[in-house]
């Protein structure tokens, strides 16, 4: 057995909310190899096991009484490339700006909206990470994973992976999968998207007039490090609520009621409204109650001042929730995962 593993660990470091919480049992897993002796140690113990990247999508509301395996796993390659098209592949413990940043440094094209997103390449599907028009199945091309109900390792295909907005088959069968690697579909050719959000304002900021895929992710993390606050400054987990999708018809009777209103039509007929919008026309933005709140600049992003912890987090986020649904009549869906 290679796998070291330790007893009553802090996860300050593991998780980007910087919460104090401690594992029951955890380990590091730098290969295939070391995940299945994590799974046999798990089992003999009779603990579940909860895989772990960067901690980025994640509340601790307590301590955590699992084997905590901590995905440490690096590598990235390209496969293999037809014409235009390129499929990489990249290790689970790969920190995902890092890879976004070597595609690029490949001459690569299809990840540069997805710059500066914190966490690992193993997180990404599982939330389908998305940003700024582009979303992980965009450019998905198949992972593989460990099947915890037969100790089997497995590929699976885009259509496996049932992505649905910040949704996937990860999401909805917790515990099953543990993603060891990913492929995407990449492209040498530039395609690039530049209609959502403020890319096209940034770049005319930047005097860039014929952007290349380098210059979008310039500007992809310009803009991101002025809305969100960085992790390592001040404990947040990025985008706390997902953006709700209502049917039109409730669109457009808050529309009459806010003409400022934020929403994106959908292709099914819905709208997506803006979470941030509807959470400072309630007045939460820049809210603090002791260490927890709402950010200053970013009404979608709950913050941990330093002292807060993740039940104080927690019960916030159901307070914002309740006033959301009394003045609009709107659900909101808390996007990291809550443990």
């Amino acid at each position: 057995m290679t796998l070291h593993v330790e007893t009553q660990r802090s996860l300050r470091t593991l998780n980007t909310f910087g919460l104090e919480q401690r594992a029951r049992l955890f380990a590091e897993a730098r290969c295939d190899a070391e995940v299945l002796e994590a799974v046999a140690r798990a089992e003999q113990e009779g603990l579940p096991l909860l895989p772990l990247g960067g901690g980025s999508n994640l509340l601790l509301t307590g301590d955590v009484e699992a084997l905590v395996l901590h995905m440490a796993s690096r590598g990235r390659r390209l496969l293999r490339e037809t014409g235009d098209a390129v499929i990489v592949e990249a290790e689970a413990g790969e920190p995902w700006h890092d890879f976004v940043l070597w595609t690029l440094a490949q001459g690569l094209s299809g990840l540069e909206n997805l710059s500066l997103i914190p966490g690992t390449v193993g997180a990404a599907p599982i939330q389908n990470v998305g940003a700024y028009g582009v979303e992980i199945r965009d450019v998905f091309a198949g992972l593989t994973a460990l099947d915890l109900h037969g100790r089997e390792i497995c590929e699976l295909s885009l259509e496996d992976c049932a992505f649905g907005y910040r949704e996937s088959l990860f999401k909805r069968e917790p515990g099953r999968y543990l993603i060891l690697r990913v492929r995407f579909c990449l492209s040498r050719t530039a395609r690039l998207q530049l209609e959502y959000g403020p890319i096209r304002q940034k770049l005319a900021e930047f005097g860039v007039v014929a952007p290349t895929p380098a210059d979008v992710s310039r500007a992809v993390c310009a803009i991101r490090s002025e809305k969100l606050p960085d992790p390592a400054q001040l404990g947040n987990a990025g985008s706390f609520f997902k953006n709700p999708l209502v049917e039109a018809e409730h669109a457009e009777r808050l529309r009459q009621a806010y003409p400022k209103l934020v929403g994106y039509p959908q292709v099914d007929g819905r709208v997506k409204l803006a979470a941030g919008w509807l959470i400072e026309q309630a007045g939460w933005k820049g809210f603090r109650e002791g260490d927890a709140g709402v950010h200053q600049a970013q009404a979608l992003v709950l913050v941990n001042y330093g002292g807060a912890t993740g039940r104080q987090l927690f019960e916030l986020a159901r307070r914002i929730q309740a006033d959301i649904r009394e003045r609009f009549a709107v659900e909101l869906e808390i996007e990291p995962n809550v443990l």
